[in-house]
């Protein structure tokens, strides 16, 4: 099936490129055989690390729940056990997001012969310590005070009572929400350098993406007022300026004729 597959990818490059039309049907094959292969042991690995998540998964709510100052209920007999499984594949995924990322560069850098070994390895280290890094940002800063701004909306005489299954939910979403988001440098460098995108392109159009980042920080954040927003918004436009200075040192990877 796999066979099959990589002949209809290639059936339009093999009538234009001649001889080399085997070389590249044989790389997507190989590219897509190591990341079936990929994909099988990630799943394997977010399993086992997921069963480990869930003698985790009480401490981590109840670090989230200290974190935020907030009162939370269970609607329901089983929402607080499913609430648990959820956030221990949750916790299984945040712990193997390194072999995850590290698996997926593997099994797709066939298909880029350019990208070096060494190349990818710096990449995957690269992404790994960015989506940390935005996390450790949402935890430390965005998720409190965010959290800190709904509350205070509530009328005095209010007593807000979350249900714990929508609570992990939103803290899910924002923190990894943020971490994904930490890695557009390295998106905009990757679109650079396969040729996808120039950095001219980023460069010319910069205050469209000062315009794209202020509303995708106004939508992740949950808050209205601006601090908050800026709390996004302004080490999103840090990464973006990052991006542009790593496309200049990184150009594409095959120079066009």
């Amino acid at each position: 099936m796999l066979r099959t597959f990589a002949l209809i990818a290639m059936a339009a490059p093999a009538s234009a490129a001649g001889a080399a039309a085997p070389d590249g049907e044989d790389r997507v094959y190989r590219a897509l055989k190591t990341l079936r292969t990929s994909l099988i042991r990630i799943g394997w690995v977010v399993v086992l690390l997921s069963v480990a998540g869930y003698y985790l998964a009480e401490p981590v709510l109840r670090y989230l729940r200290d974190l935020t100052a907030v009162k939370l209920a269970a609607f329901g007999i089983p929402e607080t056990f499913f609430t648990l499984l959820v956030l221990a594949l949750a916790i299984g995924v945040f712990l193997s997001f390194p072999y995850i990322l590290y698996a997926v560069l593997a099994g797709i850098r066939p298909l880029f012969p350019a990208f070096s070994t060494g190349m990818m390895r710096g990449f995957w280290l690269a992404s790994v310590v960015l989506f940390y890094a935005g996390v450790l940002f949402c935890v430390r800063l965005s998720l409190p005070y965010g959290v800190e701004f709904l509350l205070d909306v509530d009328s005095p005489h209010i007593e807000a009572l979350i249900s714990v299954e929508k609570f992990v939910s939103f803290c899910l979403v924002f923190v990894f929400g943020f971490g994904i988001l930490f890695e557009l440098p390295l998106a905009m460098i990757l679109l650079g350098r396969i040729g996808a995108v120039p950095r001219a392109t980023f460069a010319r159009n910069r205050r469209y993406a000062i315009l794209f980042i202020t509303i995708v920080a106004a939508v992740i954040t949950p808050t209205p007022d601006v601090f908050n927003l800026a709390l996004m918004a302004v080490p999103l436009y840090l990464l973006f300026e990052v991006g542009l200075l790593g496309m200049r040192l990184y150009g594409p990877a095959v120079k066009k004729s």
